[in-house]
């Protein structure tokens, strides 16, 4: 490691990215490692934190593990599957909670560096059913719930702490400062890690792996893409290829605006509408929707890159939350959905894969690419799924059932863009559901639109915008007047988690 850097050990949650996420905010290098990972100390080590994760402790089935991490001599953060294995391993004793936790509680906390700057309590966010009952020898509580005694702990000369609730997430209000006390305070790093030093590394790590080869890069005109390709065409110039695939479950105009925009590029835009719609037809489960199209795509692609003679590669704006939420991502985490980029590609691709941002997340991105030279625009768009449409029309995907998404989705863009929301999203889903309605004094029985509005700043948590009642009516009222098949609209307050942002 060229960094002082913090390892994360993954026991499964689905937050694990995200502390890695918290911890890079803060200008210090992280990395991620399984639970089963051997012990060791490079040199550039300054802290160790053990994630979260959905097993308890003392089952016999519980993640593997091996004490000699909490021996190194560098500081250690376990978060609430973390601190109760700390427990265990030390001598201390976990059970199932009287009183289990799951969302908001106010924590009473007591003198600590953990807490330095902090109140005498704070808002949290908890999601446990075991917790410790027994603290081990050393140990004192520096932190209480109402049900949960202790929510906090810390044993400083042994340089162990332990939080019951998730310091990463939004919903804990001093979770960054909390997590700042940790890596920059106790852990003593001078944050060493920046955008800027990123492109630089990468840079010369892509020219090392395609050597003199070519790339085929996948360019939707999204965030990813664009600056996966913007930083790939730093690397190595002309010997990138755009493609741009036009699938039929693109927003209405994207096809259009995206050529346009790219006029600069090598760019190719390939028609496979068709092909995609086709293949797609009678499916109605997700995750084979996404595999699907992921397959699709990458036989595309290498259709594409036979007529350069040296393409060997496939570079994709591959994220994170993509790989999280896809694959059991070097550590016994539940997969969530497929992305067409990760879990939906075919095993016997003729390229070699290239992703540049793989380890990044949205708003590190967003701060890449202004790093790279792109448009404020560019960079800020919303971010669209790679799968297009397919996996915001639910149940059967047909052309008919695109051309009335495409139209409502325009509206619902047209309609929440002047309100200056600060939207991370906002787009409409249709729905396999039909209601009754009645228009101009006739029975209808059409297809119900969900609209969809969230705030995030990385994509893996997200809460519900508040979109005044009026801008939603007026959407409705368009909606139902100018597309033929939607006769309802609702909206969706769900919060991520526990669902995700988008539907499939």
């Amino acid at each position: 490691m060229a960094h002082q850097s913090v390892l994360v050990l993954d026991f499964g949650s689905q937050l694990t990215q995200l502390i890695a996420r918290r911890v890079r905010e803060l200008g210090v290098y992280c990395e991620i490692l399984p639970c089963t990972a051997a012990p060791r100390r490079p040199e550039a080590l300054v802290g160790i934190v053990l994630s979260g994760g959905p097993s308890s402790v003392y089952e016999s089935d519980a993640p593997p593990f091996d004490a000699g991490w909490l021996d190194l001599g560098v500081p250690v953060l376990g978060i609430c599957y973390g601190m109760q294995l700390v427990t265990q391993l030390l001598g201390g004793e976990v059970r199932a909670a009287g009183a289990r936790e799951f969302g908001p509680a106010d924590v009473s906390l007591s003198t600590s560096p953990l807490f330095h700057g902090l109140g005498s309590s704070t808002p949290v966010w908890m999601s446990h059913g075991d917790q410790v009952v027994s603290m081990p020898p050393g140990f004192v509580a520096v932190g209480a719930t109402a049900t949960c005694p202790v929510a906090a702990f810390e044993n400083v000369s042994r340089k162990v702490w332990g939080l019951q609730f998730h310091p990463e997430v939004t919903h804990t209000r001093e979770g960054r400062t909390i997590l700042f006390n940790f890596v920059r305070g106790i852990c003593g790093a001078r944050g060493d890690w920046t955008m800027a030093g990123f492109v630089d590394e990468q840079v010369e790590r892509i020219r090392a792996q395609v050597g003199d080869g070519e790339v085929i890069c996948g360019l939707s005109g999204g965030v990813d893409s664009s600056v996966a390709a913007a930083i790939l065409h730093r690397a190595i110039g002309p010997r990138l290829h755009c493609i741009f695939v036009d699938n039929g479950l693109l927003r209405h105009g994207e096809r259009d605006a995206v050529a346009a925009e790219f006029r600069d590029f090598d760019l190719t835009v390939v028609d496979a509408a068709d092909r995609f719609l086709a293949a797609l037809a009678g499916v109605t489960e997700p995750e084979r929707k996404r595999k699907i199209i992921g397959e699709i795509f990458v036989r595309v692609f290498e259709a594409e890159s036979r007529r350069y003679t040296g393409a060997r590669w496939l570079a994709q704006g591959t994220l994170y939350p993509d790989v999280i939420e896809s694959v059991s991502f070097r550590g016994p985490s539940a997969t969530i959905k497929s992305h067409h980029n990760v879990g939906g590609l075919p095993a016997d691709m003729a390229l070699s894969l290239i992703e540049p941002l793989r380890e990044l997340f949205k708003d590190e991105v967003r701060v890449l690419g202004r790093e790279l030279g792109l448009s404020e625009a560019r960079v800020s768009r919303q971010p669209f799924p790679g799968p297009g449409l397919a996996v915001r029309c639910l149940g059967e995907v047909t052309p008919a059932r695109v051309r009335v998404l495409q139209e409502a989705d325009a509206i619902v863009q047209a309609e929440l863009e002047p309100l200056d929301l600060g939207l991370w999203q906002g787009f409409a889903v249709l729905l396999p559901v039909r209601s009754v309605g009645v228009m101009g004094d006739a029975r209808t029985y059409e297809e119900v639109c969900a609209i969809r509005a969230v705030h995030s700043s990385d994509g893996m948590t997200a809460h519900v915008a508040d979109v005044p009642m009026s801008a939603l009516t007026r959407i409705a009222n368009r909606v139902i007047n100018e597309v033929r098949g939607i006769n309802r609209v609702v909206y969706d307050v769900s919060t991520k988690p526990p669902a995700t942002i988008e539907w499939e």
